[in-house]
């Protein structure tokens, strides 16, 4: 469903890294907290006082390999609760440090807003912390990617510190290192595995903020162009051979709609475009106005393919793209490779659903 390879930021000045913050160490006691939880309330660690086992999870909304895991955090929970084992998760990442092309997997940034978002409409059932904004706790448990496990005894020592499993992937699981850890602690046992590796996408420390405004900066220096889409144009627009998924823009600097949506198509397409995805936006101004397009598109960077209407026949031009559209605008498509509708939305979009759409259509095409 989601793959695990990402790009990394390139190093120009030595911000914080993960190996400022060592990893707790077996035996350590948990370092309390106060942050904030998605569901509105403060937690502390005297919170879970009553637990017999405390699982501390490191995650975050953005990661991959952190998505694939929900569902079997969430499982966990249910299986363990019972039996007096507590789970919270802390986002650890400082969303500020994090680019626009690290966002190619998920519909939601590691935002404190956007976890409320997650947490909801992914019903989770365990407390989601925010530690963004000053990455304090984190830097005092010391993971290294996301999703990192601390599993904690009754005293509140620490007896198993790694992954939850030994795969991303749920299938290719043989090894289930946080179940087994918890099995033992139950029983009174030591863990036969204390210790193993964190397989995820690393913690983003604060101190990249500058990095992502340079990579932005660079984006904003892209070339932008429009060219002029006749009838065979937008015909093979719809037909879609491009061998990506095509996110189908019509708009006209005349409509509100779309000038208020729009810096929002530019961000999606900074999203998503180094998978197998582009962003098309298609003008229906008139041809004497195709200077205004430019600039109007000049001044929001759309760096992406941008068309207008080859001649202010709209009606023809409009059925060469979808005789079935009665030409209101803002109108978006989104094209599968072989041309098929995915999502189409006449008027404003929910920009979260779009992305929602994009992300589920091409991670279940090519997970990897």
């Amino acid at each position: 469903m989601f793959p695990i390879l990402f790009a990394s930021l390139a190093i120009l000045s030595r911000p914080a890294i993960m190996d400022d913050f060592p990893t707790l160490t077996l035996g350590s006691v948990a370092p309390d907290f106060n942050l904030p939880g998605a569901d509105g309330r403060n937690y502390t660690l005297k919170d879970f006082a009553d637990a017999r086992i405390l699982v501390v999870v490191f995650t975050c909304n953005h990661c991959p390999t952190a998505q694939y895991y929900q569902d079997r955090i969430k499982q966990i929970v249910t299986d363990y609760k019972s039996k007096g084992v507590a789970l919270v998760a802390i986002m650890p990442n400082d969303p500020k440090s994090v680019r626009l092309d690290e966002l190619g997997w998920t519909d939601l940034g590691d935002s404190f807003a956007e976890m409320k978002i997650r947490a909801r409409d992914c019903q989770f059932n365990f407390p989601y912390l925010y530690d963004g904004e000053t990455e304090a706790v984190s830097r005092a448990y010391g993971p290294v990617a996301t999703p990192h496990v601390f599993v904690f005894d009754s005293a509140r020592k620490l007896r198993y510190v790694g992954a939850i499993d030994n795969s991303q992937r749920i299938e290719h699981v043989t090894k289930n290192y946080l179940r087994d850890a918890l099995d033992a602690l139950l029983l009174g046992k030591d863990p036969s595995v204390a210790e193993t590796k964190a397989v995820g996408c690393s913690i983003k420390w604060a101190g990249k903020e500058e990095l992502v405004k340079a990579y932005l900066e660079k984006l904003d220096e892209e070339p932008v162009s429009v060219s002029k889409a006749d009838t065979t144009v937008l015909q093979e627009l719809r037909k879609n051979g491009s061998g990506k998924f095509l996110l189908v823009n019509f708009w006209a600097t005349w409509c509100p709609p779309c000038v208020a949506e729009f810096d929002d198509f530019v961000t999606v397409n900074r999203m998503y475009r180094h998978r197998d995805f582009e962003l098309v936006t298609v003008s229906i101004n008139d041809t004497d106005q195709r200077s205004s397009v430019l600039e109007f598109l000049q001044k929001r960077h759309a760096s992406n393919r941008n068309l207008i209407f080859a001649s202010n026949d709209k009606d023809q031009l409009m059925n060469a793209f979808d005789p079935k559209w009665e030409g209101a605008v803002p109108y978006t498509v989104l094209l599968d490779p072989e041309g098929n509708v995915i999502y189409k939305e006449v008027g404003s979009v929910d920009m979260l659903a779009v992305k929602r759409a994009i992300q589920k259509a091409m991670n279940e095409r090519k997970p990897w």
